[in-house]
């Protein structure tokens, strides 16, 4: 079975975004360590799961970086030439390079994604998405990348109770530090 893997960025009290989306709060002066570590972590992807928020946005960021001859991350090339499935009832398709969108049930599609042959799947996106993966149990690895901003409020992605394991945490020095968990009776 494949596994789910999230990657979001997190404010230190658990948001990924303000109240109205807002993310001019996020720290994206990463250095090489943690570069490493999202190369480390995206290495056995070959599916990248997103919801209709973040969708466009992010195939047209990372296809631009791609493009760039200039461009030193890596990254962008393993980003913008893996498969996506955007998860969306209403999202009209764009010209997006290796992208469909997905306009079924989310947790039915997801499961049918997992049970197939195939390396890792990699979930991105907005509160909802992100909830709704959270709440059906399908994400067997969550890394919360906690900037270090308080928000006070804003769009949370844990809905009631999560039990959580912690499989491992890590500072880096821009000031995120990674917390590695698992949902409990996920462990390996």
């Amino acid at each position: 079975m494949r596994k789910l893997k999230l990657q979001v960025q997190l404010s230190i009290d658990g948001f990924i975004a303000g109240p109205n989306g807002e993310m001019d709060w996020l720290t994206w002066d990463w250095d090489e360590e943690l570069k490493q570590y999202v190369g480390d972590l995206t290495e056995p992807v070959d599916c990248i799961l997103l919801g209709q928020n973040l969708g466009p946005g992010f195939i047209q960021a990372w296809s631009e970086r791609a493009s760039d001859p200039e461009a030193a991350d890596p990254s962008a090339h393993k980003f913008n030439d893996t498969p996506k499935i955007i998860f969306s009832r209403t999202l009209e398709p764009g010209d997006w390079k290796n992208a469909v969108i997905e306009r079924g049930d989310v947790t039915e599609a997801v499961r049918r994604l997992k049970q197939q042959e195939g390396g890792d799947l990699i979930a991105y996106g907005g509160a909802r998405f992100v909830s709704s993966l959270i709440a059906a149990g399908l994400i067997d690895d969550l890394h919360l990348f906690v900037n270090p901003t308080a928000l006070g409020q804003g769009m949370p992605i844990f809905i009631g109770r999560t039990p959580l394991r912690l499989a491992e945490a890590k500072a880096f020095s821009c000031g995120i530090v990674v917390h590695h968990y698992q949902p409990v009776g996920n462990e390996e």
